[in-house]
């Protein structure tokens, strides 16, 4: 216990930078090199045909999403005696069953399947 203030002593020596706790993250030197800037839009995409392939899948995936949920939530709104229809339990179900179902169907054509609907919960 007597040579605890000793020891800081010597850890405080130790360093010779004298800098505050936090700071040292903060500074612009950098030991690697940042590449450029990825281009937004690139003309060459236009001639690919997997561009249209992904964008056709992305847009027969929403169009089905929407298809089904909006239907299941229309049938239970007009529905006389709410115990003939889904529910709401139906409800949530349509709509984790069709993105489970969509973005099964699509991952594999599309780099984002579903990405609005995916993303919409999170806003």
């Amino acid at each position: 216990m007597e040579h605890r203030e000793e020891d800081v002593r010597l850890g405080a020596n130790k360093y010779s930078e004298r800098q505050a706790i936090g700071i040292a993250a903060q500074s612009q030197d950098k030991d690697y090199k940042e590449p450029p800037p990825a281009p937004l839009f690139e003309p060459g995409e236009l001639m690919s045909w997997s561009f249209y392939h992904a964008g056709i899948a992305e847009f027969v995936a929403t169009f089905l999403f929407l298809y089904i949920t909006v239907l299941t939530v229309m049938g239970v709104s007009k529905s006389d005696s709410k115990c003939s229809t889904v529910g709401i339990q139906g409800i949530a179900w349509a709509f984790g069953g069709m993105i489970f179902a969509l973005v099964y169907c699509t991952a594999g054509i599309s780099v984002f399947p579903l990405q609005t609907w995916e993303g919409l919960p999170l806003q």
